[in-house]
């Protein structure tokens, strides 16, 4: 955004005024810096929108002149050119920065101070081994002739087995609970009144007995058998009924069920 300023000895850009008052192409005492602002205000308002980078240039331009202007209007012991005043500046800014690098140098300086003194207060050891004593290291090599060395390089170098893995300790589900309830109700409806221990008499493993287990009370829920222990660890029978309705047993859905 170039911001154009209005007074009764020049109109244009801004920046050119600070131009042309620099180079004395202009007299700074016929600028009225009232009108400067007042033309910059009206066109920062007839914009709509605030641009901060021409405001901040303004200010900028508008300190200059400002300085240059009172310091010509106050009295002083001796006349200043304006260039002289913008050497000054220079070197102003100049000092400015190798003051800022003296506090960075100074700030490091109080972290090399810190550390010196944390430093302080370690101790060092004085004590050490005794110069006669003389520890000889253990030769790892000592009796290990070329035929040994040999020998541990074809065994490194050899081709490894291919690994087997051992599945003796992993248990498979042989049968599931769904095949039980199926076998159930194919054999109990002809078999009359039946003891569990007889029907698990055959099976190896524990895990069978507990399927076979599981068939049963789903049997006993749906209605398809009765269960009587006549005494506490007695042996339990198992009668076959027919409450689930005539024309089928209800375990078609059982297997379903107990699937997986």
């Amino acid at each position: 955004m170039v911001v154009t300023v209005c007074t009764p000895v020049y109109e244009g850009p801004l920046d050119a005024l600070l131009h042309l008052v620099t180079t004395h192409q202009l007299e700074l005492y016929d600028i009225p810096l009232g009108d400067v602002v007042e033309a910059f205000l009206g066109e920062m308002a007839s914009s709509g929108a605030v641009d901060l980078s021409a405001l901040s240039e303004f200010l900028v331009v508008l300190a200059v002149l400002v300085e240059l202007k009172s310091r010509r209007l106050l009295p002083g012991p001796d006349e200043v050119e304006t260039d002289e005043e913008l050497e000054g500046w220079e070197v102003r800014d100049v000092l400015l920065a190798r003051l800022l690098e003296c506090q960075a140098y100074g700030a490091a300086g109080d972290v090399f101070a810190v550390l010196a003194e944390r430093a302080a207060a370690s101790v060092p050891r004085s004590a050490g081994i005794d110069p006669t004593i003389v520890v000889d290291p253990p030769d790892l090599l000592e009796g290990v002739d070329a035929a040994q060395v040999a020998q541990a390089y074809r065994r490194a170098t050899a081709p490894r087995p291919a690994p087997v893995i051992d599945l003796a300790h992993v248990t498979v589900d042989t049968l599931t609970v769904a095949e039980a309830v199926s076998e159930l109700v194919a054999t109990l409806p002809g078999a009359g009144r039946v003891s569990f221990r007889s029907l698990t008499g055959h099976l190896a493993t524990r895990l069978e007995v507990i399927v076979r287990f599981l068939a049963v009370l789903e049997l006993c829920k749906q209605g398809h058998v009765t269960l009587d222990q006549g005494c506490t660890f007695g042996d339990l029978e198992i009668s076959w009924t027919d409450h689930a309705g005539a024309g089928g047993t209800g375990a078609d859905e059982t297997p379903d069920e107990y699937e997986g």
